[in-house]
């Protein structure tokens, strides 16, 4: 097998170009192999294999700096730099993570799983360099979408006027997790399918390769020529006005004419755009039919395409359906994605209603202000972004709808602990980042009920901005508790007989004897996220005979002080447990409030939430067991608190 030979691209260099083709299929078959295992980014990375083998090839990593943006895209890259040997521990605790890491090789010169940063990342790295008098290549693989965000932008602006040593390359497959959406996509296929230039183009390049001994030095002068036609016939080329160099557009799958290619693009002394066409799914049926359910999968069977179904209901995919009731309804409702609408759950929105629906790519900060904008003329946006992407738009949050008060529904998918895709998408800090934020409403959910109940409240009783978080979980089992109507401010209080009617049915003797005796009874407040687990937690206490109850923390903001503290006071132990970040959470908040309202001597608390620091890859379970969140520790810590076994 070639692959287990590749340890490093030197390596790669050594391979004839005959067994080129050979590696290829290799590659692809490893990539599918592993994430057929254990879920991942499928379709991206089997769109860039001969990309990733030629880049290899004709450049001099790590010297050469490769920087990959979205990063999800980086497996050929890392089953050619040294990697082969750990690719099956791909998103697993401790393994390899689905994007690149500086900690896992010196291949790897950015942690980037967030889009549309390659430039500006690249571009700082050869300033550094050329300071230090450094005179090597940064390329930026830039794709999957990442060009329709506009921190790209902003990078190409600057990059033209002094990085002669920058190669961006665009790898157009015409898609980013959704297809790819609005003019810069529209831009690029109008290169991509010129006729007359790739016409001509195609027979130049026959022509010159038949011609023997003279091909290298008529290459060079026929490359020139090349250019000057495409100036001719490709009129108005944003790369070229940027000041750069225009390439392309190139069959990404051909190794023989990138290679060429890039060994020519390695001599120019400016910035280059090199624009190379893939297919996302390259050599798999099933990822190339349907490229955007193989863009980020969990296991599947690689024999046919299936992908493991799951009876309970998401709460994603329960937005999904209330969406689209409330839309059904409502004429003003619209619905806003950035190039996530699978994901977010509005692609059933987005067939009933394509007026309403709008996916602006990957750009969360237009989106945000886009919204704002909507909400000016009447309408109500619902802007559906996972928690992890809603951080890229915190400006346009607080200036363009908090600061204006405007009525848009924000829903932040995939809150808390998420599995497998490691530090850079744990939606961890929403709560802290929004919760010092002035007229914004925020919300979480604990079911499919309360979701249905609060979304529709915020879209048809509130008033200025909402947001409203839910996990990447199923929805647990429906209790009446859950069902309760809105009250600004207050949560959902459930007793024991609420959430464990057959354990305090057995124990309702034992229980109130112990609340008789003035022993320690425990309140658990907690979001609604992290439900499942602190219910679990609850009912080993309740199994110990000790009396627990569970506030849901339904707002976030506003809150209602004095009804929380009506509510604390019937307990001697309050445990916060938040699946956000400590510092500026709730929890902190509540903390204080508590022990400035209650005799410190009268109750006792303990705060469970996300440490200061990044989150690594695993499972939930094992994220939360990582930061101590996990319902074992969180029991044995109250048992030692209140000194019990």
């Amino acid at each position: 097998m070639l692959l287990q030979t590749i340890h490093s691209p030197d390596d790669l260099k050594k391979l004839p170009e005959k067994k080129l083709k050979i590696l290829a299929q290799e590659m692809r078959n490893k990539i599918i192999e592993v994430v057929g295992q254990n879920g991942g980014h499928l379709a991206s990375n089997l769109g860039v294999v001969e990309l990733t083998i030629a880049l290899h090839r004709i450049f001099n990593s790590p010297q050469d700096a490769i920087v990959w943006d979205v990063s999800h895209q980086s497996y050929p890259h890392k089953l050619l730099t040294g990697r082969y040997d750990i690719f099956s521990t791909l998103r697993t605790k401790n393994g390899m993570s689905g994007f690149t890491r500086i900690s896992e090789s010196p291949h790897d010169y950015f942690d980037a799983g967030h889009a549309s940063s390659s430039i500006s990342s690249a571009l700082g790295l050869l300033a550094s360099w050329k300071l230090q008098g450094r005179n090597d290549k940064v390329v930026a693989v830039i794709g999957d979408g990442a060009l329709t965000g506009g921190m790209a932008y902003e990078g190409l602006n600057h990059a033209g006027q002094l990085a002669e040593n920058l190669i961006v390359i665009v790898n157009d497959n015409q898609m980013s997790i959704s297809p790819n959406t609005g003019s810069i996509s529209r831009y690029l296929s109008h290169l991509t399918m010129s006729v007359p230039y790739q016409t001509i183009r195609y027979k130049i390049d026959k022509f010159v390769d038949k011609i023997p001994y003279f091909n290298r030095f008529v290459g060079k002068l026929i490359f020139r020529m090349k250019r000057g036609l495409k100036g001719l016939l490709l009129t108005n080329n944003l790369f070229v006005d940027l000041g750069f160099e225009y390439v392309g557009p190139l069959n990404g799958h051909d190794i023989e004419q990138m290679e060429r290619t890039l060994l020519r693009v390695k001599k120019i002394r400016r910035p280059v755009v090199m624009h190379v066409v893939t297919k996302k799914g390259k050599g798999y049926s099933p990822a190339e039919n349907d490229p955007a359910s193989f863009h980020g999968v969990g296991a599947f069977n690689i024999m046919d395409g299936v992908m493991e179904k799951f009876d309970t209901l998401s709460f994603t995919e329960a937005f999904s359906r209330k969406i689209v009731a409330l839309a059904e309804k409502d004429e003003k409702i619209t619905a806003i994605t950035a190039a996530m609408s699978k994901g977010t759950g509005l692609d059933a929105f987005s067939r009933h209603f394509k007026e309403r629906f709008f996916d602006v790519g990957i750009a969360e900060e237009h989106a945000v202000t886009f919204a704002g904008g909507l909400a000016a003329g009447g309408l109500v946006p619902v802007v559906a972004i996972y928690s992890t992407f809603i951080q890229r738009s915190i400006d346009q949050i607080i200036e363009d709808v908090a600061l204006q008060n405007r009525h848009v529904v924000f829903v932040f998918d995939r809150c808390g602990a998420v599995p497998s895709d490691g530090e850079t998408h744990q939606g961890i800090f929403d709560i802290s980042l929004l919760r010092p934020v002035p007229n914004i409403t925020i919300l979480s959910v604990v079911s499919e009920n309360d979701l249905g109940i609060c979304l529709d409240w915020a879209v048809h009783a509130a008033n200025g901005p909402v947001a409203i978080r839910w996990p990447k979980l199923s929805c647990p089992s429906e209790i009446p508790a859950f069902s309760k109507d809105i009250h600004v401010g207050r949560g959902l209080l459930l007793r024991n007989d609420d959430y464990a009617p057959a354990v305090s049915a057995t124990l309702s003797y034992e229980l109130e004897k112990k609340k008789r005796k003035s022993v320690k009874n425990i309140l658990f407040v907690c979001t609604g996220s992290i439900y499942s687990e602190v219910r679990t937690a609850a009912r080993s206490l309740l199994l110990k005979e000790i009396p627990t109850d569970i506030f849901i923390l339904r707002f976030i903001k506003p809150f209602d002080e004095s009804y929380f503290i009506s509510i604390a006071r019937q307990y001697n132990f309050v445990v916060f447990v938040e699946d956000g970040v400590r510092i500026g959470g709730i929890s902190e908040y509540l903390d204080v409030v508590l022990h400035k309202n209650v005799y410190t001597s009268d109750i006792q608390t303990r705060i469970f939430a996300f440490p200061d620091h990044f989150t690594t890859n695993g499972t939930r379970a094992q994220i939360l067991e990582e930061a101590e969140l996990d319902s074992d520790f969180i029991v044995k810590s109250i048992l030692s608190d209140i000194g019990k076994k």
